[in-house]
């Protein structure tokens, strides 16, 4: 590990003023007022943008119909979520459904979430190496994992310079997501270390979520700007800056999430993007699929990438809050 360095802060505080909602406020304001989207040109990027369905999105969250679903709407892969289900984990599996649909498994995301402590190995370390070595074994080139609680220990406390490590040891991809406080009243409670966000540490290579930035408070074209040169991966998602983690749809809150896609086109962005929604409490079917439908239409739209059904074009989004989908997400 000769290149690793240090967290930048060794301790930090437990509570911060709670400053999300105004941050969130502040952000909004300033995208009504000022034109960030280009909609002279549609740009597209060099290299190939792809566009996966990460298994959370499906109801059943279940590996075959995640590459049923991913398949019949057109996806250029998946994002399995490894969980207490054993299929999540079953190499042969997930590649014989790989082999039957075309698709790529485009990444794994470690079972790195708070109701998962014990999913492949107690041990966070060992659990990482065998998400790694599963990614391996399946194709992906990406492992998505969240920082750990402040409550676990060593893992917490070298956990920048382990996630390095593991990442040379197998030769995987780790990209760490960003995250969000909690809240207690007017505080915010800091249970991620070294830090919910991760551009205060070293890490070299890292994921947007759109939802976790609306939580939070972040400007998302901002913080996607300062982190370009690391970002290896986009979970496509929305919020609409409430307490909540609401992985709404894009274009049904208020993120910049068109404006930082085509921010993403127009700077020849190589990664992936999967989207990441919450379909869970829809009762349709029909309605369920629509939304998986409209996600992966408006990454193409935005990211600029051809598709012989395009639902919207560029000249008609002047926010992402006021594409209708919105309404279609409070109508279902």
């Amino acid at each position: 590990m000769s290149r690793a360095k240090r967290s930048k802060s060794a301790r930090k505080v437990y509570t911060a003023k709670n400053s999300a909602r105004s941050n969130s406020r502040r952000h909004r304001e300033y995208f009504d007022s000022h034109q960030v989207y280009d909609h002279e040109t549609q740009h597209s990027s060099d290299h190939q943008i792809r566009i996966g369905l990460s298994s959370s999105s499906v109801s059943p969250m279940t590996v075959a119909e995640t590459f049923s679903q991913a398949a019949e709407h057109g996806y250029d892969g998946v994002e399995i979520m490894v969980t207490h289900n054993a299929e999540t984990r079953d190499v042969d599996l997930i590649n014989g459904l790989a082999a039957e649909t075309g698709l790529e498994v485009m990444s794994l995301h470690a079972p790195t979430l708070l109701f998962l402590p014990r999913v492949l190995h107690k041990d966070h370390w060992e659990k990482l190496r065998i998400t790694a070595n599963l990614a391996k074994a399946v194709g992906a080139k990406t492992v998505v994992l969240h920082p750990p609680f402040r409550w676990q220990g060593e893992y917490a406390l070298g956990f920048v310079d382990g996630v390095r490590q593991v990442s040379e040891e197998t030769g995987v991809v780790l990209a760490v997501e960003n995250m969000y406080p909690w809240r207690a009243g007017v505080r915010e409670v800091l249970v991620y270390y070294p830090d919910w966000n991760p551009l205060d540490e070293d890490y070299d290579a890292l994921t947007f979520d759109f939802s976790h930035a609306s939580t939070a408070g972040m400007n998302a074209v901002e913080t996607v700007s300062e982190i370009f040169d690391k970002l290896r991966h986009v979970h496509l998602t929305d919020g609409s800056g409430s307490l909540k983690d609401e992985h709404l749809i894009p274009g049904a809150g208020t993120m910049p999430v068109a404006e930082t896609l085509q921010l993403l086109a127009k700077r020849n962005w190589s990664g992936d993007v999967v989207v990441e929604v919450n379909t869970r409490f829809v009762t349709k079917k029909s309605t369920r699929e629509q939304m998986l439908a409209d996600s992966l239409a408006f990454a193409r739209t935005h990211l600029g990438l051809e598709t012989e059904d395009r639902h919207r074009n560029a000249s008609s989004h002047v926010r992402t809050s006021e594409t209708g989908a919105s309404e279609r997400q409070s109508n279902n």
